[in-house]
């Protein structure tokens, strides 16, 4: 296994356990990440988010939290895995199982770089949010009003965190 893989598994480890700061020693200081809610720039800002899913997985939904990685792959430049992550939406309290491909670029030391998961929003917002989700889930007057909403609930959760 190239040691690219190992750092995606280790990555997905410590998500698997909720422990944020596993995670952050994966990341490169300048990593950007992209999936179908946020856009982030930064380590603090990709941190920001993971730190503020595992704190409401923890205070909300530990006992419904389960993730599963697989197909993680590997080179000197470039990797990939996928995951589900079976959580409690703590916005709605609703049951979801979310399929996701990660794929993840490295810098030279071996950090990641880039990070960009991919899932099926309209697939997310039927579980996360039922029956608007249902019925609104492929337009982009959801998914925008989703990212604002995501944005900022990371804004206020980086504000209280820093004071």
């Amino acid at each position: 296994m190239h040691p690219n893989a190992d750092t995606i598994t280790k990555f997905y480890a410590a998500f698997a356990q909720l422990d944020p700061e596993g995670m952050a020693a994966c990341y490169a200081d300048d990593v950007c990440f992209d999936d179908e809610v946020f856009s982030l720039r930064g380590k603090a800002q990709v941190m920001g988010m993971w730190r503020m899913l595992c704190e409401a997985t923890r205070a909300k939904g530990r006992d419904d939290w389960k993730l599963e990685a697989s197909g993680i792959e590997a080179d000197e430049k470039t990797g990939r895995a996928h995951w589900d992550a079976h959580y409690r939406f703590s916005a709605t309290g609703r049951l979801v199982l979310n399929r996701i491909d990660a794929a993840f670029t490295f810098n030279p030391q071996g950090l990641i770089v880039a990070h960009r998961d991919r899932f099926n929003f309209w697939a997310w917002s039927r579980q996360a949010l039922g029956a608007p989700g249902l019925l609104l889930g492929w337009t982009p007057m959801l998914r925008n009003k989703v990212k604002q909403q995501a944005a900022h609930n990371l804004r206020k959760f980086m504000e209280r965190k820093t004071q």
